[in-house]
């Protein structure tokens, strides 16, 4: 069964994945680049900027972009499924990385495992340590990110003129840009 988008849609999706990657950047940019990798080579526990909010910013910011793409392809009947599977996925992941960061922190990320959530964000309490931000080299490790990104957005626009065509369904057919419905291309 194939979603139908709208504009609208499209507008909900780009701001979810917009406000994902923002999440992604931000936690990239405090924590650095090793964070994209499954490493035991972790040599700062960052608690600080996004990561006061919550734990896991990076993986935060991935569950608002999936959400953002499937609200885009209009198969809405799959985002309880998308949940389901990003919830198994990361919650696996975020066991592994915990007890790395344990084992190498101990005393240290079990305080900041208490006091920051792990999922839902939340305003940090008390006064926060400041900290060192490179966004420039977050930007340059999201390179291949956006150009997914792109290609996703690209492959569902061409979906949704393709639909459109082939069914003839006026309510499906919009012209990009306009906001405008029209027949024909």
């Amino acid at each position: 069964m194939p979603g139908t988008t709208s504009p609208f849609r499209w507008e909900i999706g780009l701001a979810l994945i917009v406000m994902g990657e923002a999440v992604r950047l931000a936690g990239v940019a405090a924590a650095g680049t090793v964070t994209r990798r499954r490493s035991r080579g972790v040599q700062r526990l960052v608690t600080y900027g996004i990561f006061a909010w919550a734990r896991n910013p990076l993986y935060i910011g991935n569950f608002l972009i999936w959400m953002g793409f499937v609200t885009i392809s209009g198969v809405l009947w799959f985002l309880p499924i998308a949940v389901l599977l990003f919830a198994l996925e990361y919650e696996l992941i975020v066991r592994y990385e915990e007890g790395v960061l344990e084992s190498i922190f101990g005393r240290e990320y079990l305080d900041y495992k208490q006091e920051t959530p792990r999922w839902i964000p939340r305003p940090p309490r008390g006064e926060q340590p400041a900290g060192e931000y490179h966004w420039g080299e977050a930007f340059k490790s999201e390179i291949s990110t956006f150009l997914q990104y792109a290609v996703l957005l690209l492959a569902f626009w061409i979906k949704s003129k393709m639909t459109c065509q082939a069914t003839g369904e006026v309510t499906s057919c919009w012209a990009w840009g306009s906001g405008s419905i029209s027949r024909t291309f």
